[in-house]
């Protein structure tokens, strides 16, 4: 049987379900965290925290993509709804029905409002990852007990967003591969898939660097994500990869229209809310990694070199 979303968007009861059981589970972790926060293993961000934070992936090696981070503020608002606006109060976040409940890693950039697309840059940031080659949206049934798991077994905190990675989509929005699997083929399939072959990986993020080591533990992965600038165009609706499509759509609109930025990697969303948000509500971001072009370099280090 297949379902339809009040937006548009259809999806099948089997999947409705599932991805119901991963937004309760995703309830109950960030539920935890609030519980958790008071403890003090757990360093809240300050703005000090995100300026060092963005002063420190800016020195970062150019491979790691800070080189084109250099001069740019952590939110730049480029496209879509430009008027669009994020009240934060404390350590939440709103924009108008939308809402954020649970802390970000220290200096994330704050979320994009709905219907708008910003261009950001993202700090290195210490992520409990597991990776698979089902579809995306059983993936995030599969993902979620060991990395549950795993924050639990550490006593860490859950902090928002959770984020997967989307390797099996293309800049363009098209699927690398065939991953549109049964129903119950996630059942059979490995959470250590490489990078290489992996369809997904989904992850925790650790508020900070010091809550614990990287490493592997399990079928956790545990590592720190390189620094990067992605364009970014905030969602409102259910969480599933048709709703991802449709974000990298408008993203490639975007880079169509200007000379500046490429994109530079694979899809990643963001998500940010549990159950306890209706799905017609529920915020998350779609983003493309990027760089400059090399015109774009060229241009900046005549202009550069014309001012000496």
């Amino acid at each position: 049987m297949i379902g339809r979303d009040a937006d548009g968007v259809s999806w099948s009861q089997g999947l409705r379900a599932r991805a119901a059981m991963v937004l309760a589970l995703c309830g109950v972790a960030m539920g935890a965290c609030r519980a958790q926060d008071a403890t003090p293993v757990v360093r809240h961000a300050s703005p000090t925290d995100h300026a060092e934070s963005c002063e420190k992936s800016a020195e970062r090696d150019s491979s790691t993509g800070a080189t084109d981070a250099e001069g740019l503020p952590p939110v730049q608002r480029v496209g879509g709804d430009r008027d669009a606006k994020v009240e934060k109060r404390g350590e939440n976040f709103s924009a108008g029905a939308c809402s954020i409940t649970t802390p970000l890693p220290v200096g994330y950039p704050e979320p994009t409002p709905p219907g708008a697309i910003d261009l950001k840059v993202y700090p290195s940031v210490r992520r409990a990852e597991v990776s698979g080659t089902t579809m995306p949206d059983y993936g995030m049934y599969q993902g979620f007990f060991p990395l549950f798991n795993h924050i639990k077994k550490r006593e860490i905190a859950m902090t928002s967003p959770v984020e997967m990675d989307y390797r099996m989509l293309q800049a363009d929005g098209t699927q690398t591969k065939d991953h549109e699997r049964s129903g119950d083929a996630y059942k059979a399939t490995e959470n250590d898939a490489g990078d290489k072959d992996a369809a997904w990986t989904m992850s925790f993020l650790y508020r900070n660097a010091e809550l614990g080591p990287t490493g592997a533990d399990g079928r956790v992965a545990v590592r720190d994500a390189e620094p990067l600038v992605v364009v970014s165009i905030g969602m409102k609706g259910s969480y599933m990869t048709a709703r991802v499509k449709i974000g990298v759509t408008k993203l490639n609109a975007w880079l169509e229209s200007q000379e500046e930025w490429e994109a530079a990697g694979p899809v990643r969303a963001l998500y940010y809310n549990g159950p306890d948000v209706a799905r017609q509500d529920q915020w998350s971001e779609v983003q493309l990694p990027v760089k400059r072009k090399a015109r774009a370099i060229d241009a900046e280090h005549a202009a550069a070199a014309d001012s000496k």
